[in-house]
């Protein structure tokens, strides 16, 4: 049609002829490439989309360039970010169903101190449920003989929510997490499992209750001992708090700071490690990630507070829950940290790299922009402080003024009896 028609009207060489046919022929081609790319926008839109917002092909003012010294070590999350609360059941796993025999075992078995070598210690010794809201209260744990341990005692409130157990995360259940202690010689001490299958086994009690518990008359084991105790602390859920009544509907259950504190929570960054309802992302609730690099970014906080890890190393630790954290203080790895401010602080800092200033970055779209890397202020951080404390449960905390009064009384108490002598 070219070289008939279109070429002899306007006046056209044999060249002109070959080149208005190879630039005819190349729209063809374009216009045939764009339709059949919008047919497969059309079949696949969510695919499409998912595949646009993928991390890999996504930066924000969240993310850094690799070029620049901040390391961010979560997930880029371009999602809206929705706020919930716990169910009132956790999952439990196919080979260790519940019932209310074995969690009243579990619950005795929480509390045996035979299960430690000198008779001296429980669970429940390292996990306070109510005065130490699930902890102990002291920067490492204290096992048999006094013996200290190198890291915090977690709180056992929620844990079976989170998908891996232990600051390092090397338990991938809570029937896993239940006979490490016992057997850990600077905790419970037992020498071995055959020696609490033995002590138990000796107590006709248990070995009622364990062939009730478990339905099929066999021995006690020490398998069937960590069952029974996982499957109590299956029940250790609370979701009482300030937090949990807001997001439920009641719009004045949280004050103006701690409104102001949620808010810095989500644009901060404090979400992409502590996000869904149990606020890790080391939770079965959507968690992805569970473990981060701590602390991501050298600061002054790693010297004063020693946050490297044992060998002197920047550890890879399993994100904690901050579900009551305002209760179960002192806080991090280490226990070194005894006031909540200073670890929102070194989070921001070390994790978060807000101690930089605005820093430029270049994006995918080779464009220069700026990131806010600035140190948060005095106020952010009472705000986020006061949110922290939003979290925890009215019950935990109420148990905690009890115990602290009680403790008040029975000083003036002893007081008063040192001063009548």
């Amino acid at each position: 049609m070219v070289h008939k028609e279109l070429g002899p009207f306007v006046g056209l060489g044999p060249g002109g002829k070959w080149m208005l046919s190879l630039a005819l022929g190349m729209g063809v081609l374009a216009f045939t490439l764009k339709i059949g790319v919008a047919l497969i926008l059309a079949e696949s839109p969510e695919n499409t989309v998912d595949r646009l917002t993928d991390n890999r092909f996504v930066h924000s003012h969240q993310a850094s360039d690799e070029k620049t010294d901040f390391l961010n070590p979560a997930p880029f999350r371009p999602r809206e970010y929705v706020w919930g609360t716990l169910p009132e059941r956790a999952p439990e796993p196919a080979d260790n169903p519940s019932n209310p025999v074995k969690i009243e075992l579990g619950k005795r078995l929480f509390y045996e101190k035979r299960l430690s070598a000198d008779g001296t210690l429980s669970c429940a010794s390292c996990h306070d449920l109510y005065e130490k809201a699930g902890g102990d209260g002291r920067a490492t744990a204290l096992g048999i003989a006094q013996q200290t341990g190198p890291r915090n005692a977690p709180t056992v409130w929620n844990a079976a929510f989170q998908s891996v157990l232990f600051w390092d995360g090397r338990a991938p259940s809570l029937e896993a997490q239940a006979k490490g202690p016992i057997l850990n010689p600077i905790e419970m001490g037992m020498p071995t499992p055959t020696e609490a299958e033995r002590r138990l086994n000796a107590d006709t009690s248990y070995r009622t209750q364990f062939a009730q518990a478990f339905g099929d008359g066999q021995l006690i084991s020490f398998e069937r001992i960590a069952q029974a105790i996982a499957s109590y602390e299956r029940t250790l859920i609370i979701a009482d708090s300030p937090y949990d009544r807001f997001v439920r509907g009641d719009p004045k259950a949280l004050n103006q700071a701690q409104l102001r504190g949620m808010a810095l929570f989500e644009s901060v960054g404090c979400v992409l490690c502590h996000r869904g309802p149990n606020f890790s992302d080391a939770s079965l609730l959507g968690g992805e990630t569970p473990w981060r690099l701590f602390p991501a970014n050298e600061t002054a906080y790693e010297r004063k507070y020693k946050l490297l890890d044992e060998a002197g190393q920047r550890g890879v630790w399993r994100i904690p829950s901050l579900r009551n954290v305002a209760l179960t203080g002192p806080w991090l790895h280490n226990g070194s940290v005894d006031k909540l401010d200073e670890v929102v602080r070194i989070m921001a800092s070390a994790q978060l790299g807000r101690s930089t200033g605005l820093m430029t970055w270049l994006n995918q779209n080779s464009s220069l922009g700026k990131i806010d890397r600035s140190p948060l202020s005095d106020r952010e951080i009472r705000d986020i402080v006061a949110f922290l404390e939003a979290l925890s449960s009215d019950t935990l905390r109420a148990a905690r003024q009890q115990s602290a009064a009680t403790l008040l009384r029975s000083s003036d108490n002893t007081d008063k009896r040192q001063h009548a002598r």
